[in-house]
């Protein structure tokens, strides 16, 4: 049978970077391809080439066995491929059916005439797509304004929006980032009633889970090239793993129990406003002690980026208390919780990490570059922070050149590597003077963007922290990192924590209810928060 999509030879280069190095790839008419890969692997030049985002160097694309010339998203359309975005392309003001015919009402619309006009016929054109909606299981409410929907229905409206366009082959970019495990679920059995219907589809993804849940086909790629395609039975998620990094990779982190303290950090009814002055942060209480890590689960965008910014000094809260190791810190500033003994791992790592121009070096030690052994008043004492320097790139396996490198040139992992040496070095520091600062670690996001092997030595590190007599704080929107890593997991929905619940007898089905707000009269655990008349879908907690 010939495939419906193939890519052969394609090559594309950057300024300084092969980005994909002579990639074949083969898609089968109604089958689901997973196209795996750490980051920077080259899955996005390459769907970004087949959908006409970017141009090959050379190569040649096929579709249906032709080869044909992809120009522009406007040429993939018209070969019948469709692009669903990891970031959704919707307006959120207007409606799902003017949002599926935004850039073609008079082309792939319904049309009347008005005034002489050529005019979108909007109830045929919602007829239409409640119809089409249907046929594919995705069945969605024309006449909703996109801005009220819950993010699973939004993406189903971005899967309309391609195969009203009469999409057969289908690129999903990452498409489960922002759902529960729920609305996961559902996304999968879309896919899987989409290929029994004869559409084609690519799913990138990076979760191994995930593949092995929906996937037909299984390809791999590593530093731009392709480096094995293999069926689902043929695969082990270690072997997946190994394909990705280049070597063996352990995926279960050896965690001993944990053997928990007196309290470290402590928050009371703190209320975080965003830049909007929307209170993203609603009356939340939690405590960590020393020796656990509190994980905090959520879909993105439901507050815990203000949290984190509150409880590093980045952003003042409106009201409430935080205390660290009994002190009220609730309006320090950064430098002085820094000086108090708060290590933070930031979501953003270039925005609030580092300094991108500065050597790893000097990255390494930002945070005590102005006092002794780095300083001797305006001195700067460069062998030690020299030495200080090269011991941390050796520990933390930091991949670079030389201590002198930029550390904007460093690969996504290994600046992670140098954010994480700097601030467990310092943590470890704090905990070997008994007279010290308490230790707390703010990790949030720590694994973002990095590939398989970096996220095995960062959830070794956390670990390490944590039996040490650390107190830390995970923020994470990967539910496996946190029931991995967690002692305990509170699930933050619309800026509140709805339950918090013990690590070792939390369920991913649990978890992901809470993460999309409901919460039961009988599901109340150690620090639930009462919702409000959450509502998400059709389900409704009170």
């Amino acid at each position: 049978m010939t495939p419906a999509l193939q890519a052969i030879g394609i090559t594309r280069r950057f300024p300084g970077v092969l980005a994909n190095d002579r990639v074949d790839f083969e898609l089968e008419r109604g089958q689901i391809h997973a196209l795996l890969g750490e980051n920077g692997a080259g899955k996005s030049t390459l769907m970004n080439i087949l959908y006409g985002l970017c141009q090959p160097d050379s190569g040649e694309i096929r579709v249906n066995g032709r080869p044909v010339k992809i120009a522009s998203p406007h040429d993939a359309i018209a070969q019948g491929i469709g692009m669903v975005h990891q970031h959704f392309m919707l307006a959120p003001p207007l409606t799902v059916a003017e949002n599926i015919m935004l850039g073609q009402e008079l082309k792939a619309g319904p049309t009347r005439v008005l005034g002489g006009l050529a005019v979108l016929d909007r109830r045929t054109a919602s007829r239409r797509i409640r119809e089409l909606s249907h046929q594919y299981g995705l069945d969605v409410d024309p006449d909703a304004c996109v801005k009220d929907l819950p993010v699973g229905a939004q993406q189903r409206v971005e899967i309309v929006k391609a195969l009203y366009s009469a999409a057969d082959i289908l690129i999903l970019d990452e498409p489960t980032a922002v759902l529960t495990p729920q609305e996961a679920d559902e996304l999968f059995v879309i896919m899987r009633g989409l290929a029994k219907q004869g559409k084609s589809i690519v799913f990138i993804t990076h979760k191994l889970r995930e593949v092995f849940a929906v996937s037909d086909r299984i390809s791999v790629m590593r530093a731009g090239q392709m480096v094995g395609s293999l069926a689902p039975a043929e695969a082990t998620r270690e072997k997946l793993a190994e394909m990705m990094v280049g070597r063996k990779v352990i995926l279960a982190i050896d965690k001993a129990p944990a053997h928990p303290r007196q309290p470290l950090l402590e928050v009371e009814a703190l209320r975080v406003a965003d830049d909007r002055q929307h209170m993203s942060v609603d009356g939340v209480s939690f405590h960590v002690r020393a020796g656990e890590i509190l994980g905090v689960a959520g879909v993105q965008g439901n507050g815990q980026t203000e949290l984190a910014e509150a409880l590093t000094g980045l952003r003042k809260a409106v009201s409430g208390h935080i205390r660290m190791g009994g002190r009220d810190v609730t309006r320090a500033t950064t430098r002085h919780l820094i000086e108090s003994g708060v290590a933070h791992v930031p979501e953003d790592r270039q925005k609030h990490g580092l300094v991108l121009s500065f050597s790893v070096r000097d990255n390494l030690v930002l945070c005590a570059y102005y006092k002794p052994p780095c300083a001797r008043g305006i001195a700067l004492q460069f062998p030690i922070i020299e030495e200080h320097a090269r011991n941390l790139v050796r520990l933390f396996d930091v991949r670079t050149p030389g201590t002198a490198t930029p550390v904007g040139s460093l690969s996504g992992g290994n600046q992670q590597k140098v954010i994480v040496a700097r601030e467990l070095s310092r943590l470890l520091s704090h905990q070997a003077d008994p007279a010290g600062p308490p230790p707390i670690l703010i990790a949030s996001q720590p694994t973002r963007g990095l590939d398989v092997g970096s996220i095995e030595f960062i959830h070794r590190q956390l670990i390490q922290a944590r039996d040490q007599g650390a107190a830390v704080l995970l923020i994470s929107a990967e539910l496996d990192e946190i029931m991995t890593l967690s002692d305990r997991i509170a699930v933050m929905y619309k800026g509140r924590i709805l339950d918090t619940l013990d690590a070792a007898t939390a369920t991913r089905e649990h978890l992901g209810l809470l993460m999309a707000g409901v919460l039961r009269g009988d599901d109340a655990g150690e620090h639930a928060q009462p919702a409000q008349q959450i509502t998400h879908g059709d389900v409704k907690a009170s």
